[in-house]
């Protein structure tokens, strides 16, 4: 049976999935909290956020990817279980704490009959701390093979879906897979959890849309997901169909982590095209605002695991390994290539860059050796088969034309060979040679670089400087951290084939200057500092779970947490009716866009129901009702016409009417304009060369809004137009402000916050001291107002025991205490207060006529 809670999530699947019966569950419970359970086992369609204490005494990770680190051996029908030593996830171990308890979620790299999961999950659980997930090898493929290595892998690697043979066309049967596999990694997750103690730590694009089920149950979960892959340009990711999906499950994470700046970049460039999210960097620490989440960004490259490539140099030389390849390539001088057999590695682009060399140097003719060493394909990848041709056929080339007897010039390995054997390939390599073409991190030239140190605190084989040298292409991960490295762009072969001679012809001495500042680098930043990394931000990002209010909202993966401030609470209709009756003096302060008017109406202009309110409003004697918005005096004038005793403050309160008068009073501390002709020429500049940009020139401001221009070159506008505009206005009366889409410039002292006092002084300077004040708004200049309203109360402005009522129109961070979901709610609330008056006007009436 599919869980009743995530259906939602899974009607993208149309019916396409694979049937999930009741497995019997025979891992046991590590639950603590009362009544998650019975929540699990019925399904129920809420989340779980527990305030009871956990009875585990520490903190514990629960570590979820695709593929657990072990290694599995079936012999003589039983199976053999061992730690994959060479596992990054097991490596990560070392920078944990030592009292903290990891759990591994993930697949096994073998297929288990089903009559023999439950006895596997059992001895895994007990023996490893692994959770092993099953599915059927048709949703297997259809995920691994299917999405992640036809869809998403491809395309994180640049590659376009041009046609059929080239990417794959988009398939969402594939998609539902995705998906329906992720759910599975979900069941398996919340059987070990400890929602208020754990963290958990997700990995790789497999796993992308886990964090959405895993919020969606626990809304505090203390959550990180890091991408191995790289992450593309918003160019490239904006072709992806379900783009939007993964972008707003990747947000349910506290923290996401990136090998490389760029990667985190192009992330943040696609949050901002497709989801209008800016980040914020605050003391180093870059971050994303997401519905009062703060969503942390993380760049750390990951490290390799000193001990074990230590361990494996010491076997290597025990079984003579070294002494075998080096005699092997004697008076040679050896580049090295370690690579897997797919598209994206530039495996024959290396091999043409061989062939330049020996064809432009004839020096190295008979010296040079390229040993190209390729792991077979992780899965069926596109195009290996002629990928596979291609190399093949360009080393029988350039064997042919430059070899001779006792000497190629190209050896290419395609069967296995050992980690032993491929560690004392590296102790002989000259160069180490990596083209690919995108590459998430590749950790080659780091295993290099310590296999060149040589076992530490020994001086068998290496007692000699230190020296090694790198050829690496600039697309992938680890470039950026290897600044002494020979960067190439691989596609330019004569270029590439001139950076195997620089690096084979430099003097050993500047070969050891380099690799001296590799080894720094690489021993200090290994697997552990990375992992140690991620969890201190992690825990300092989640510190704050406990201290706000969160409700789960949306449905799909449109679905988010909101977190907010405990004391924000949805505005009550009944409760503010019945205080607004018992008051006696009121100031109610509306904005318009937003509030009484939704952003997205096309016909601007009040409907005649909310003028019948609002005049009803405004025939109340206790009342005092303002529409305070940023628009201009004349139309607001005209439209709100019809209400003879409202009162509009306009332009941000720069003009004011006041109720049952037809002047407009100014407010701003100046009547001169003479800056406008020193802004207007400035902000004509930036709209001719920003398009999709526009001037809105109002009587005492000039702004400046960019919502349709692109939004990262419109960013980079705005910021430079801020700079040059408080440059030019330096002496001038006037405050110049960015907002959302917009550079304003005004009066200084102008703004909602200003004109509210100048309201509450003036009824109280009336003998009318405000005892009830009902404030609404949608935006950041709304802010002003409700700041207002609380220095009003310090300053005596309001009646000692006033009712103050600050209310936003969203579920969003806020200085108000209250919310309204949105403008249908605010009228239905106005009308309601309406009504109200309109009884009490009418009991007034009565009492009059019966005097």
């Amino acid at each position: 049976m599919i869980s009743r809670s995530y259906t939602n999530l899974l009607d993208l699947a149309s019916g396409n999935f694979p049937v999930m019966g009741r497995d019997r569950r025979r891992l046991p419970r590590v639950m603590t909290v009362p009544g998650n359970v019975s929540e699990f086992d019925e399904d129920q369609a809420y989340s779980v956020s527990s305030d009871n204490p956990s009875s585990v005494s520490s903190d514990r990770m629960i570590i979820v990817a695709n593929r657990l680190p072990l290694k599995a051996e079936k012999r003589n029908g039983s199976w053999s279980f061992s730690w994959d030593q060479d596992s990054l996830y097991l490596q990560l171990k070392d920078g944990l704490p030592e009292d903290m308890e990891v759990l591994y979620v993930g697949c096994l790299s073998v297929d288990v009959d089903s009559y023999e999961q439950d006895d596997v999950a059992q001895i895994l659980l007990d023996k490893f701390k692994c959770v092993p997930t099953f599915f059927p090898p048709d949703l297997q493929s259809k995920f691994y093979d299917g999405f992640c290595k036809r869809q998403l892998w491809p395309l994180f690697h640049y590659m376009l879906p041009f046609s059929a043979d080239h990417g794959g066309r988009f398939d969402r049967s594939l998609w539902e897979s995705y998906v329906a596999t992720n759910k599975l990694f979900f069941q398996k997750v919340i059987e070990v959890i400890n929602p208020d103690d754990d963290f958990v730590w997700i990995h790789d694009y497999h796993l992308m849309v886990l964090p959405t089920f895993l919020r969606r149950r626990f809304n505090r979960i203390r959550m990180g997901f890091f991408l191995h892959s790289p992450f593309p340009s918003s160019e490239i990711y904006r072709s992806l169909p379900v783009r939007e999906e993964i972008l707003k499950a990747l947000l349910n994470s506290d923290l996401i982590g990136f090998h490389t700046f760029d990667y985190a970049r192009h992330f943040l460039t696609c949050c901002s095209r497709m989801l209008g999210l800016e980040y914020q960097s605050k003391r180093g620490y870059i971050g994303l605002e997401y519905y009062g989440r703060t969503v942390g960004i993380k760049i750390m490259p990951v490290g390799i695991n000193m001990g074990r490539i230590q361990s494996v140099m010491r076997y290597s030389e025990e079984e003579g390994k070294v002494m075998e390849i080096r005699k092997r390539f004697e008076g040679k001088t050896v580049l090295l290539g370690i690579d897997d057999m797919d598209i994206f590695k530039g495996i024959n682009l290396k091999l043409l860059a061989m062939e330049q060399m020996l064809r432009q140097h004839s020096n190295w003719r008979g010296r040079a050796v390229l040993v190209q060493i390729v792991n077979p394909a992780r899965g069926k990848g596109i195009d290996v088969d002629e990928i596979r041709g291609e190399i093949q056929e360009s080393c029988k080339r350039i064997n042919e034309e430059f070899g001779k007897p006792g000497y190629q010039p190209i050896v290419y390995i395609e069967t296995g060979v050992s980690i032993n054997e491929i560690s004392a390939y590296y102790h002989v390599a000259e160069c180490v040679v990596v083209t690919a073409v995108r590459d998430g991190m590749n950790l080659t030239p780091y295993e290099y670089i310590v296999c060149r140190q040589g076992l530490l605190g020994s001086e068998s084989d290496f007692s000699g400087p230190k020296k090694s040298m790198l050829v690496a292409s600039e697309f992938i991960g680890c470039s950026p951290s290897l600044s002494g490295a020979i960067r190439v762009n691989p596609w330019n072969v004569e270029a590439t084939g001139e950076a195997l001679n620089e690096a084979l012809s430099m003097s050993d001495s500047e070969k050891q200057l380099r690799h001296e500042k590799h080894f720094r680098y690489v021993s200090t930043h290994d697997v552990a500092y990375w992992s140690r990394s991620f969890l201190q931000d992690l825990e300092r990002i989640c510190v704050d779970h406990f201290k706000k209010r969160c409700w789960g909202m949306g449905i799909s993966f449109g679905f988010r947490v909101v977190a907010l401030d405990p004391n924000f609470r949805k505005l009550s209709i009944p409760c503010i009716v019945s205080d607004y009756k018992r008051a006696k003096s009121r100031a109610i302060l509306l904005d318009y866009d937003g509030t009484l008017m939704p952003q997205n109406s096309i016909n601007k202009a009040p409907s005649q129901e909310v003028l019948n309110f609002l005049d009803a409003l405004c025939e109340d004697k206790r009342n005092s009702i303002f529409i305070v918005s940023g628009r201009g005096r004349e139309s607001l004038g005209k439209w709100f016409s019809p209400c003879l005793n409202i009162g509009i403050a306009a332009e941000h309160g720069y003009f004011l009417k006041w109720p049952g008068s037809e002047e407009w009073e100014t407010c701003g501390q100046s009547s001169d304009f003479g800056w406008m002709q020193i802004v207007e020429p400035v902000m004509k500049q930036y709209t001719e060369s920003t398009d999709g940009s526009s001037i809105e020139i109002k009587e005492s401001a000039l702004v400046w809004q960019y919502r349709d221009a692109d939004p990262g070159f419109g960013s980079l506008q705005a910021k430079e137009m801020l700079e040059h505009l408080e440059s030019v206005l330096a002496n001038e009366p006037v405050a110049v402000k960015s907002g959302h889409y917009i550079v304003e410039v005004k009066p200084q002292g102008v703004s909602k916050g200003s004109v509210s006092e100048k309201i509450f002084s003036s009824m109280a300077e009336k003998g009318k001291p405000v005892d009830f004040v009902l404030c609404i708004g949608d935006d950041r200049s709304d802010e002003d107002m409700f700041e207002a309203i609380g220095n009003a109360m310090s300053k005596r402005l309001l009646s000692p025991n006033a009712l103050v009522f600050a209310c936003t129109v969203g579920q969003k961070p806020s200085k108000a205490k209250y919310y309204l979901d949105d403008t249908t709610e605010v009228t239905s609330m106005l009308e309601s207060l309406a009504e109200a008056s309109e009884a009490s006007n009418f009991s007034m009436r009565e009492l009059d006529a019966a005097l």
